[in-house]
């Protein structure tokens, strides 16, 4: 017990781990995955990993260590999606594996602003693959995972519960369906035993990590985060307006009746499609009405929408274009250049787009108006992104830049979010490529 120990430590503040230090904020198997990694670590180079000395430390070498303990799980789970659930020419196969894996949302955040959301993106995915595939008892304990990993997860745990209720109430409760329900519960419930075991024996120690988990004391939101609440405070000021409890039951009553819509679709219509269409429309639902949402949580949209791209591909190429537009925030806090993310492969591919978007452009289902809309979206784009580094905001409105690329992103993510609840929920009875 004495490495679980360690993980157990982790979430208290002592004299070897401060809190206000990176202090550990995610579920229990974040903390394994960062002991077995500096386990590895200190035998590759023990100066990664000294107490206290190792704070701030940076290399070339610690760094491919960090990135490459974020790709393997998330890696071979975009490849199998991409050969086994996409029905498309290999050609399309292959543009569509390229554009999920060099996504610069996911390269800026994990990379730059330095997160492992890839590991817990990857857990996920490999439970849509389970559920995809018609293997509900692994896609299960794969989602389980991810989100013991990181508990944004939470952005997608209602489309896997009602997907797999409804796949089982079609196969008859009282049967076939019910010994289904009883392994897939069964499944979760020693998932989530597994995860906590080690915090199970003191009460106080599973109190401490749901306080570090869900830490409702920093408020409604952070920073210049393009979601709702941001938006709308600067019209309203809801902090001032509302207490923390308020602002708590606000935020909870505005993303359950988000996600309504979706959920009960998809219990009433369990397919694929539909289940990929609720991933974007319940995740964009918590990003744009949770409580204290992080920019980097727009990834949980990103995921679902990549896998959209080959039945989607314009709306989804903008939103994935938005969604990095609005990090660019986090890039600029780093200090991040495009040479260092070593974006040039992506660029190279976006190369092709001249050649991919007017034909889609050009299809009979997409107005003059849906055009319009997004060759504008992009020019303001890129003038936002030159005026934000060639001009110095005014003395009165140092936030002035910041404010204007939240506000922006927050409109395309409603627009988003009212886009694909259409789509869905206009879907006709079984879904469109139902597996």
């Amino acid at each position: 017990m004495g490495r679980f120990t360690k993980s157990l430590l982790r979430y208290f503040n002592t004299t070897q781990n401060d809190l206000n230090y990176w202090g550990l904020d995610y579920p229990p198997l974040t903390a394994y995955h960062s002991l077995l990694c500096a386990h590895i670590a200190a035998l590759v180079n023990p100066a990664w990993v000294e107490l206290q000395a190792s704070r701030g430390h940076e290399s070339p070498e610690h760094k491919v260590f960090m990135r490459a303990t974020d790709l393997l799980v998330f890696i071979p789970a975009v490849v199998v999606y991409c050969c086994y659930l996409t029905s498309a020419s290999t050609n399309r196969k292959v543009g569509m594996l390229l554009s999920i894996l060099l996504y610069p949302g996911l390269i800026l955040i994990d990379y730059g602003h330095f997160q492992y959301n890839g590991l817990s993106l990857g857990l996920a995915l490999w439970g849509v693959l389970g559920l995809g595939l018609g293997w509900e008892v692994p896609g299960a304990a794969a989602f389980c995972l991810a989100l013991n990993y990181k508990q944004m997860e939470l952005y997608h745990a209602v489309p896997f519960f009602c997907f797999l209720l409804g796949t089982c109430a079609r196969r008859g409760l009282a049967g076939r369906g019910l010994l289904s329900l009883m392994k897939i519960g069964v499944t979760v419930l020693l998932t989530f035993a597994l995860c906590w075991l080690p915090f199970l024996s003191d009460p106080e120690q599973a109190l401490q990590v749901l306080r570090r988990v869900f830490p409702v004391a920093r408020g409604l939101f952070e920073d210049k985060v393009a979601n709702t609440w941001c938006s709308l405070n600067l019209v309203l000021k809801i902090r001032s307006l509302l207490s923390s409890s308020s602002q708590l039951y606000l935020s909870l009553a505005a993303t359950l009746l988000a996600i309504a819509p979706s959920s009960l679709k998809l219990l009433a219509t369990p397919t694929f499609w539909q289940f990929k269409l609720s991933l974007v429309n319940c995740s964009l639902a918590f990003f744009l009405f949770s409580y204290q949402v992080h920019e980097k949580s727009i990834l949980l949209a990103a995921l679902p929408v990549c896998l959209l791209l080959n039945d989607l591909p314009l709306v989804s190429i903008w939103f994935l274009q938005v969604s990095t537009f609005s990090t660019t925030l986090l890039a600029a806090l780093e200090r991040c250049t495009q040479a260092q993310l070593r974006l040039d492969a992506y660029h190279r591919l976006t190369a092709w787009l001249p050649a991919w978007l007017p034909a889609w452009l050009r299809r009979p289902d997409l107005g003059r108006v849906v055009r319009w809309k997004f060759y504008v979206s992009v020019a303001v784009m890129a003038a936002l992104s030159v005026a934000s580094v060639a001009l110095p905001p005014p003395a009165r409105l140092p936030d002035l830049f910041p404010v204007l690329v939240s506000t922006f992103s927050f409109l395309h993510f409603l627009g988003t979010f009212v886009y694909f609840n259409v789509v869905q929920l206009g879907a006709p009875h079984g879904g469109h490529k139902a597996r």
